[in-house]
């Protein structure tokens, strides 16, 4: 049985008492990676002089040039359980590849592992991370102009609570290794805080980027109008989320969905689960989206997606984070997590096959992923664009 690591809830609490030294996060905040909103380089930054063409933040059932993904290399944060996580992320490599190309990043010194772990299916590729969370390091990919262009949100480690050496400078080195124009954010954010509808919309949680920890001083209305300059979105729905939980502060991609524009899938807690801030967010984020329309006017309908009956999963952690919504559209196919309660995994891809009727639901086992915090979608991170030969 695998150890049970430091999760990303837990590791909040842990930092807290212990102090940001124990993750050298002032070192490796953005002052050192050279990530601060508006600093020197190559970047063009968003709504500078001269950005006339409107971006277009697309969905991500639209079609992928490749998936990104990260070879965990953190010791200090996966500790024995290091070789069980790669494990994970090599089992989610080797499935997306069957139906996309896709890229794993890993230290110049552990190419051959994850190479030898992933299969040649996948291009792993000489390039330093620091974790395996894709989602928030890789660039923002929008359309501008008829071309992709990544944008960079200056990844803080979700304020400096983990180190991040090497991960914020993943978005500017990796650009620049596929020659992807990069435009630089005027704030800081992670992938993960959004959840675009591909025609205007976009879904996020208010604790996860309306926080001293990212965007010191600006206020919810101030970084609304940078995310609809920034990625072109027309309508920001702002959900209440959960401060100080989890290292994410509650991003929005493990509460709720889009399947289509106007349709969303909502987490919602096994009901043998005890009431918590969790269940409470889910709540609110129901009322919000039962009142609200989106960037087109239309109603949004709200689909229940349950998670499963915690005595019953195989993974282990009182933190497990065992939502279904972190699943991961790809070219012809879904990815969700597979808990081991067979009813619920089984109720969970049905709904999945219901919205995505033409793609094929494909159930992975990421036990120790999910006793980390995060889930597949976590994990990946698609650009767009017609599929890599």
């Amino acid at each position: 049985m695998s150890f049970t690591p430091p999760n990303r809830r837990s590791v909040l609490q842990a930092l807290a008492g212990l102090g940001a030294a124990v993750f050298g996060a002032a070192a490796c905040g953005p002052a050192a990676s050279g990530a601060q909103p508006g600093a020197t380089g190559s970047a063009r930054p968003s709504g500078a002089p001269g950005h006339a063409a409107k971006r277009r933040l697309g969905a991500e059932w639209e079609s992928h040039t490749r998936t990104y993904m990260s070879w965990p290399a953190l010791t200090s944060v996966w500790e024995r359980d290091l070789p069980y996580v790669r494990e994970d992320i090599a089992r989610i490599a080797r499935a997306v590849g069957e139906f996309e190309a896709v890229v794993m990043m890993a230290r110049p010194d552990q190419v051959g592992a994850a190479q030898r772990a992933c299969g040649s299916q996948v291009e792993v590729i000489p390039l330093a991370v620091d974790d395996l969370w894709a989602r928030d390091t890789v660039p923002v990919f929008v359309e501008e102009g008829g071309k992709v262009v990544g944008v960079d949100f200056n990844f803080n480690g979700w304020g400096n609570k983990q180190e991040h050496k090497n991960d914020g400078q993943v978005g500017r080195l990796l650009l620049q290794k596929y020659g992807i124009p990069r435009a630089q954010a005027p704030l800081v954010a992670e992938g993960g805080s959004f959840e675009p509808d591909g025609e205007g919309t976009l879904l996020i949680t208010e604790s996860s980027i309306v926080n001293d920890n990212r965007n010191r001083g600006k206020s919810r209305d101030v970084i609304e109008a940078e995310l609809k300059q920034t990625l072109g979105v027309e309508k920001v729905i702002w959900l209440a989320g959960v401060r100080g939980e989890d290292i994410t502060d509650a991003h929005v991609d493990s509460l709720v969905r889009f399947t289509a524009p106007g349709v969303v899938l909502l987490d919602r807690a096994h009901p043998s689960t005890p009431a918590d801030s969790w269940s409470r967010s889910a709540d609110q984020a129901k009322s919000v989206l039962s009142k609200a329309t989106d960037a087109r006017g239309r109603r949004f309908e709200v689909v229940d997606l349950p998670q499963p009956d915690l005595n019953r999963i195989t993974g282990e952690g009182d933190d497990f984070v065992s939502t279904y919504a972190n699943f991961y559209v790809a070219n012809e196919s879904v990815f969700m997590p597979q808990f081991g309660d067979r009813k619920a995994d089984d109720r969970a891809r049905g709904i999945l096959r219901e919205h995505f009727p033409k793609r094929e639901v494909v159930p992975v086992k990421i036990d120790t992923i999910a006793s980390g915090g995060g889930g597949i979608h976590c994990s990946t991170h698609d650009q767009p664009g017609k599929p890599a030969a």
